[in-house]
């Protein structure tokens, strides 16, 4: 059963695709079936620069377990980060 869960940010920062390095602009979370990873439901992550096509673009796609341990340390290093006082 397809669920449609999707969320967008708009989001600032670069990723490396197969020709190199470009510009992120948006980033797009999902819960849905995956393309290749072997799950019939995945966190699919998708990070891309909408205005240069496809080719810009990395996808990630994690099982639940995965996308929650990621977020319990996304959220550790980000107030870590935070508490330094840096930008």
């Amino acid at each position: 059963m397809c669920t449609y869960i999707t969320a967008s940010a708009a989001i600032q920062g670069s990723g490396k695709g197969t020709s190199g390095w470009f510009p992120l602009s948006q980033a797009t979370i999902g819960f849905d079936h995956p393309v290749h990873a072997p799950y019939d439901h995945a966190l699919l992550l998708d990070f891309a620069d909408p205005k240069q096509g496809p080719s810009a673009r990395v996808a990630v796609e994690i099982d639940l377990a995965s996308a929650r341990a990621l977020l319990t340390q996304l959220e550790s290093v980000v107030r870590q980060a935070e508490e330094t006082g840096l930008r």
